[in-house]
């Protein structure tokens, strides 16, 4: 499995547990906002990777829109459940293909 794909998976578990409703935005607030930070990072990784790799970039993509948006309460639940689906989505079908 390419390093692409694992970080997809990664990313999308992430996204979804930022995504549970009042435990997400416990652990973004309690940790100051920090962890939308080291999720565009993330976002960026995968994305330079899975770009290098042929793949599917619209997960990560949206998951950096996801990082700077993601302050705003519910809008930012909605988003990181939606990344989450997009990103394991792309990695499921990225895998078969492999």
């Amino acid at each position: 499995m390419s390093p692409s794909k694992v970080l997809k998976w990664v990313t999308g578990g992430l996204e979804a547990l930022l995504g549970i409703p009042i435990l997400g935005g416990t652990i973004v607030l309690s940790l100051a906002w920090t962890p939308l930070g080291i999720m565009l990072v993330l976002h960026i990784i995968t994305l330079v990777l899975a770009k290098k790799d042929g793949g599917a970039v619209s997960g990560s993509v949206l998951g950096i829109v996801t990082s700077c948006i993601a302050w705003i309460p519910i809008i930012g639940m909605i988003m990181h459940i939606i990344t989450a689906i997009v990103l394991m989505v792309d990695a499921a079908k990225s895998y078969r293909q492999a």
